[in-house]
C-alpha cells in the first residue's frame, strides 16, 4: 500500500500524507514571509548601475575611446569604465615575449607588446575623466596591478574595479583599501569561495567592507553560454556577505540582454556589461560585448523593471477604477 507505480512504470514509495492543520499552517507561514519580502522590495530597490565596461575595446585610440563613452551616455549608462595595466610589472619576461594566443587579434609582435598599445597613461585617463564630466557619465577604470592602482587612485572617480584574475593580488588591494577613498569594486570569476571569503575578510580587519566593498557575481569567458552564467550565485553571495559589505553586482560576458534583469531583481545594483562600437572589430572582447542599440535596450529594461517592482498603492489603483466599473460582477 505505500508503493506506488510512477507514470514511466517504475516502482516507488507513495509520498507520506501531510496533514491537513499542518499544510495550512506552513502555507500560513510561506504568506507571512512572502509578505515582509515584498515589503522590504520598497526600500530594496534602488534604480539600476549600469557600468558600460569599454576595457581595451577603444583599440589603443582615444578619439574611439571618448566616442564610445558619448555612445554609452547616449544608451543611458551611467558608468563608462577602462583598464590600466603597467605591462612590465604585471607580465613575467616569459609572458611578455611570448606571441599572442590568438594572432589575429594582436596589436604587436608579442603579447607583451600587444598590451603597450592597448594602454592609456595616467594622463589621458585623466583626459577621458574630465571627458566624462563634460558628457554626462562617469568614467571608472580596472587596475591590473600595483603601480596602476596607485596612479589611478590619483584620479578622484566614484570607484575602482579589481579584474577576476587579480582579485588574489593583496598588495595591490592593500592600496585600494589603504590608499584609496572611493568604493572598491571585485570580480569574483574564477574565484573559489575561500578565495572570495579572503578578500572580504581583508577589508574587514580595517572596518571598510561594509562601507567600500561591492562584489561581483562573474564567470570569466568571452562569451559565456547561459547554462555557465550560475545567475543563482548572487543569492549565495548575498547569503554569506549581507550584512558584511556594501552591495552586491553582475558583470555578464553572455550574448544578448535576455537574463541582465533577472540578475538586477536578484539582488544586482550594478550591471556591468562590455559595450563596443562594432562586436567585428579586432581584438578578444569584441565578440562578448553589447552594441549601442542593446546597451540602450539593456538600460531601457532596467529602467522599466524598477518602476514595475513596487506594490499597488491601494487596493484599486486610479487606472482599475473604470475597468472595475464597467467590468466586475454584480450579483442581480
Amino acid at each position: 500500500r505505500d508503493r506506488v507505480v510512477d507514470f514511466a512504470g517504475r516502482l516507488g514509495r507513495r509520498p507520506p500524507r501531510v496533514p491537513q492543520q499542518r499544510t495550512r499552517r506552513s502555507t500560513r507561514r510561506a504568506n507571512t514571509k512572502m509578505s515582509a519580502m515584498l515589503e522590504g522590495s520598497k526600500t530594496k530597490y534602488a534604480p539600476c548601475k549600469v557600468v558600460a565596461e569599454i576595457g581595451c575595446n577603444h583599440m589603443g585610440q582615444l578619439d574611439i575611446a571618448k566616442e564610445l563613452m558619448r555612445l554609452a551616455a547616449h544608451a543611458g549608462a551611467s558608468y563608462a569604465k577602462f583598464q590600466k595595466r603597467c605591462p612590465r610589472e604585471l607580465l613575467t619576461q616569459e609572458q611578455y615575449d611570448k606571441p599572442h594566443p590568438v594572432p589575429h587579434n594582436s596589436y604587436g609582435a608579442t603579447y607583451g607588446a600587444h598590451r603597450e598599445f592597448l594602454e592609456f597613461s595616467k594622463e589621458q585617463h585623466k583626459e577621458l575623466h574630465a571627458y566624462g564630466k563634460e558628457i554626462g557619465i562617469a568614467w571608472a577604470t580596472s587596475v591590473w596591478d600595483v603601480t596602476s592602482a596607485r596612479e589611478m587612485c590619483e584620479i578622484p572617480c566614484e570607484f575602482l574595479k579589481v579584474p577576476s584574475a587579480c582579485n588574489n593580488h593583496f598588495d595591490m588591494l592593500k592600496v585600494l583599501r589603504d590608499e584609496f577613498t572611493g568604493i572598491v569594486h571585485v570580480s569574483t570569476g574564477m574565484t573559489t569561495k575561500q578565495e572570495i571569503e579572503d578578500v572580504v575578510t581583508f577589508f574587514e580587519e580595517t572596518d571598510q567592507a561594509k562601507s567600500r566593498l561591492v562584489i561581483y557575481n562573474c564567470t570569466s569567458g568571452y562569451p559565456v553560454p547561459f547554462k555557465d552564467v550560475a545567475m543563482l550565485e548572487l543569492v549565495r553571495l548575498q547569503e554569506a556577505y549581507r550584512g558584511r559589505i556594501l552591495e552586491f553586482a553582475f558583470s555578464g560576458h553572455h550574448l544578448g540582454i535576455a537574463i541582465d534583469v533577472a540578475a538586477y531583481t536578484l539582488g544586482a545594483a550594478w550591471i556591468e556589461r562590455h559595450f563596443t562600437k562594432d562586436r567585428t572589430w579586432k581584438g578578444t572582447d569584441h565578440a562578448a560585448s553589447l552594441e549601442p542599440p542593446g546597451l540602450e535596450k539593456l538600460c531601457r529594461d532596467l529602467k522599466a523593471t524598477h518602476e514595475a517592482l513596487a506594490l499597488k498603492a491601494t487596493d484599486i489603483l486610479e487606472i482599475e477604477d473604470e475597468q472595475r466599473a464597467k467590468l466586475k460582477y454584480r450579483k442581480k
